[in-house]
């Protein structure tokens, strides 16, 4: 009997609805002293500038469809770059890890500083830092690896 050829979109689908969920759960407990609402409505001043801040739940929605567009950006890019990446690094946790990395690296160095959300003068934690780091690689960079890897091997076969 053949095996049914795995639905690439229903995939690609279910991966952004996780890789959002993770991130935004990691954003959560990485900052559990700040309400979700703060959290959202800071992701949405990237777009609105300052008026995140003081408009309504509106502003809550918008960070959080922006959180889930951006994070649905990363997951599908690293799932179509994945034949490509497993051929670099051989292996799909250290795929995920690098995925992780560039998304962090990117993320912070050219979108975070393009947008308009406010910017601080305060010195790097290092804390701060790794829980960043590790939340792009947990919940976009290795989910994005292990679910294209079992994908990609499917359509192989």
């Amino acid at each position: 009997m053949k095996e049914k050829k795995p639905n690439q979109a229903l995939i690609l689908v279910m991966l952004c609805l996780l890789a959002g969920t993770l991130d935004a759960l990691a954003a959560m407990l990485i900052s559990y002293k700040v309400s979700p609402g703060i959290i959202f409505r800071f992701i949405a001043s990237g777009w609105f500038g300052k008026a995140a801040f003081t408009g309504g739940n509106s502003m809550v929605l918008w960070g959080l469809f922006f959180h889930y567009i951006i994070a649905s950006c990363w997951g599908i890019a690293w799932f179509l770059l994945y034949p490509t990446a497993i051929k670099i690094f051989r292996n799909k946790y250290v795929t995920g890890v690098i995925y992780g990395l560039v998304t962090w690296i990117i993320m912070n160095q050219v979108v975070l500083r393009l947008s308009n959300i406010p910017h601080s003068n305060k010195p790097v934690n290092l804390v701060n830092l790794a829980e960043g780091i590790a939340a792009l690689i947990f919940c976009i960079g290795i989910p994005a690896a292990l679910i294209a890897n079992r994908y990609y091997s499917k359509v192989r076969r």
